[in-house]
């Protein structure tokens, strides 16, 4: 389903956003995760319309919001954006979920005392630093890319080889169909968008968030694809190890966009976790 084209477009933190605010009853911010937009929701949104008052922006630097500059795109710097963004909305989060990125941008409001939701969903979270060499590569690669325009430039012209967007998704453990796949690729075709996630990526530094992990208090379920090839379902584990509290949902078969591949499944879990403290829909 397309993004109806009334998107809002708001000026907050310096920047000019686009996001989605509709629907009624308790309000529900949505992050996306890096490289993708406010199109990641789109099968999400009409299911959870008729329960929630979503706010779903584009996260800065992606897709139609501005970047931040150099000195404010770090993590916090990030959740500060978002916090001044839900201020000029007047918007207060009762809940909130997060994919992957967007779900340390959560954690990390939270911690600042920007939000205070009663309870969120991280879908597939990057909430920890990734080990071994992955790890100890992922910044140093990411500031080389992030250095010279030319990478963003050669990535936006392959991402035209509709082939190459299809191992792209695939990379990722997730299947979708053809609307998904041009979702992203309208994306990866512009070099402004990819130049601004590489230097996101290049800021990042999850070390902080998860020293301070334990200091979360709000009620915390981690959605996990079983075949998510970006963050590693044992990712969720470690989490756990952090916030005891926390509960674990598995999605066989489902990858990182796990939302995308099964909008019904996640949305029933979403309805579950934030609206009925008492059910535990599924989880395994």
């Amino acid at each position: 389903m397309p993004l109806p084209a009334d998107t809002e477009r708001v000026v907050a933190a310096g920047l000019r956003w686009r996001v989605r605010v509709e629907g009624s009853g308790p309000v529900l911010l949505l992050l996306h995760g890096t490289g993708a937009s406010i199109h990641s929701w789109r099968d999400l949104l009409p299911l959870l319309k008729p329960h929630f008052t979503l706010c779903a922006p584009d996260l800065p630097g992606h897709a139609k919001t501005e970047p931040l500059p150099a000195p404010r795109l770090s993590l916090p710097g990030m959740a500060e954006a978002v916090g001044d963004l839900l201020g000029i909305l007047g918007l207060v989060p009762a809940c909130a979920v997060g994919h992957s990125a967007g779900a340390a941008i959560l954690a990390r409001m939270m911690l600042d005392g920007r939000i205070h939701p009663a309870s969120w969903v991280s879908l597939n979270g990057a909430l920890l630093p990734l080990h071994g060499f992955a790890g100890l590569s992922f910044k140093p690669l990411a500031r080389l890319m992030a250095a010279s325009a030319l990478p963003a430039r050669l990535f936006a012209a392959r991402a035209h080889d509709p082939a190459a967007i299809r191992r792209l998704i695939a990379s990722t453990g997730s299947r979708l169909d053809v609307e998904g796949i041009e979702g992203y690729a309208r994306l990866v075709r512009d070099p402004t968008h990819v130049a601004n996630v590489l230097a996101m990526m290049a800021a990042w530094d999850l070390e902080p968030l998860a020293r301070q992990l334990p200091e979360l208090e709000a009620r915390t379920l981690l959605v996990v694809g079983g075949n998510d090839r970006t963050v590693p379902p044992l990712h969720a584990d470690r989490v756990l190890r952090l916030l005891p509290s926390a509960e674990k949902c598995v999605l066989p078969g489902l990858g990182h966009l796990a939302h995308e591949e099964a909008p019904d499944r996640v949305a029933g879990l979403v309805r579950d976790w934030c609206l009925d403290p008492a059910c535990r829909s599924q989880m395994a």
